[in-house]
């Protein structure tokens, strides 16, 4: 049932992209306006990502999830309604808004089902839905759009998302909080800023995926219009083949990553972190690839290989996190990462439509394995750190264990 939530959030925010052509052609938009629809979105979801995961850890998640759903929905079919450019922007910021609580909910709920042993299985089946998502919302949306209009699109998507949530309403049933949950009280946000703050390997995760999110908010946004330009392929087609070749690639990598990660980790602290670094770092040369080819096979070859490093590094964002922050703060810490790696992606379509209007599409997009090797880098440290950390934890274990009591 997440799932099927999840399916939407992407299909629903994806569209967007798929359709600058029309937009641009319709409202005579700029490439930095286009950018800026993008990046009003995400700065929205982000800006609200840690008041969303505070209150998760606090209500009833079943309850934020379908309201969640409720509100997006409603949204991106009113988003027909929009005459200029203004109003596109506000649709999209209030977009961000309805769709900031479910990750924090979903993660949290799915963190109750799962210990450490199988976590990163969880979610990496659950982030198969993020990929689907992607490729139908792009597709769709286009072939909507091509045949009835733009406005077509949102308005399917949005009553598609309403009609769903009103069959979960009875289905979808609320976990019981885990006892480490119960044990420590639900968190607010100030107490775990100060842990963040107190734990190194947290800071590192927090800026890693900043950077990984960078990157795919780039794919997500511009791919689409490189491929229409570059290529003439029809909307429709840009939108599919965008996506289809990266995200189904991702829905390989995704599980198979969740299933490394949880060996690693039981091998070695640090080690589902460590699996993270190695999928950004070998992640990096296919984006040249991506940005420089101009064959289509080489193309289809690149989208995949990126993929499929990508859905390694996705299936364990949230639960290398929970590795090393408490159980009552899951949700908080979901949210908090929202905030930081959607406000730094947010720069993601505005910076890369102004570098493009200078270099060319194709070699702003290149720049981005920059980005994705920074990731890496900051990702390796945080692995090491945690294994540190958890090496200290295990002395002072011992050494407690072995001092005679003083009476």
């Amino acid at each position: 049932m997440l799932w099927m939530i999840s399916f939407f959030n992407y299909a629903d925010r994806s569209a967007l992209f798929t359709l600058f052509p029309l937009l641009q052609r319709e409202m005579h938009l700029s490439t930095v306006q286009l950018g800026l629809l993008g990046s009003a979105f995400a700065w929205m979801y982000g800006i609200l990502g840690p008041f969303a995961g505070s209150l998760v850890d606090r209500v009833q998640r079943k309850k934020a999830v379908l309201g969640g759903l409720y509100l997006w929905s409603f949204i991106a079919a009113s988003t027909a309604l929009a005459r200029s450019f203004g109003q596109l922007l506000a649709f999209m910021s209030a977009e961000g808004v309805g769709e900031s609580i479910y990750y924090p909910a979903s993660m949290s709920m799915i963190s109750d089902y799962h210990d450490s042993q199988t976590r990163s299985r969880a979610m990496g089946l659950h982030q198969t839905s993020v990929y689907v998502g992607t490729v139908a919302g792009g597709f769709f949306a286009g072939l909507i759009g091509e045949r009835f209009g733009w406005r077509w699109s949102f308005l399917v998507f949005g009553l598609l998302g309403m009609v769903l949530g009103l069959f979960l309403l009875r289905w979808l049933r609320e976990p019981g909080r885990t006892a480490a949950m119960s044990e420590e009280g639900r968190s607010s946000l100030l107490p775990f800023l100060g842990v963040v703050v107190r734990t190194p390997a947290a800071l590192l995760l927090l800026a890693g995926f900043c950077c990984a999110n960078f990157v795919a908010m780039v794919l997500l946004s511009w791919m689409p219009k490189f491929l229409y330009d570059r290529f003439g392929l029809s909307v429709a087609l840009a939108g599919l083949s965008a996506t289809l070749f990266v995200q189904f690639a991702s829905m390989a990598g995704s599980p198979s990553g969740g299933w490394l990660a949880d060996y690693a980790q039981q091998k070695r602290p640090g080690g589902r972190i460590l699996v993270q670094a190695g999928a950004l770092f070998c992640g990096a040369p296919f984006i040249l690839i991506c940005s420089s080819t101009r064959s289509v096979v080489v193309l289809g070859a690149a989208l995949t290989g990126w993929g499929l490093f990508k859905g390694i590094y996705d299936a364990n964002i949230f639960a290398a996190m929970y590795d090393v922050i408490p159980a009552s703060m899951r949700g908080s810490a979901a949210g908090v990462m929202n905030m930081v790696g959607w406000l730094g992606a947010g720069m993601a379509p505005v910076s890369i439509g102004l570098l493009a209007s200078h270099v060319g599409l194709g070699a702003a997009l290149g720049c981005t394995a920059v980005v994705y090797l920074m990731g890496s880098c900051v990702l390796f440290a945080a692995s090491r750190l945690a294994r540190h950390a958890a090496g200290a934890s295990s002395a002072m274990t011992r050494e407690w264990h072995h001092t005679p009591i003083q009476r």
